[in-house]
């Protein structure tokens, strides 16, 4: 079984060889049952308020809330870039930049399993975007 360090220790030519696809896939399964995990509870934290006497706890759920909403809308957020980079596993594009066609790189997939772009077309795209934001 391939852990984070031999996929690491792996040689450039086993770059996306079946077992570290497999590998990325069991990754990108656990993130998504633990993203829909987050979800799930935060809804349920906000779907059941606490019965709140005073002021200073009815605040403190109202700031509570909040978080839980912005979790939700994040972690909802995740949930399409996780499926479609089980899609790009399934037609065999995973690890390669969209842009470029050059490797992502195995430590960004193991940091970013739903990376799309190596980190030198991110780049860019970013100061693109900061450039165009100004």
């Amino acid at each position: 079984m391939l852990t984070k360090e031999k996929i690491l220790k792996a040689p450039k030519k086993n770059y996306m060889n079946k077992e570290q696809l497999h590998f990325f896939r069991d990754l990108l399964d656990d993130l998504k049952k633990e993203t829909l995990t987050h979800i799930r509870d935060a809804k349920d934290r906000l779907s059941n308020p606490p019965s709140c006497s005073d002021e200073v706890d009815r605040a403190q759920h109202e700031i509570d809330s909040m978080l839980f909403l912005r979790i939700v809308e994040r972690e909802s957020k995740l949930l399409p870039k996780i499926d479609k980079a089980i899609m790009r596993i399934k037609s065999g594009d995973y690890g390669y930049c969209l842009e470029s066609g050059e490797p992502i790189g195995l430590r960004r997939l193991l940091s970013r399993p739903t990376a799309e772009y190596c980190a030198e077309v991110k780049t860019i795209n970013e100061e693109k975007e900061k450039h165009f934001a100004d």
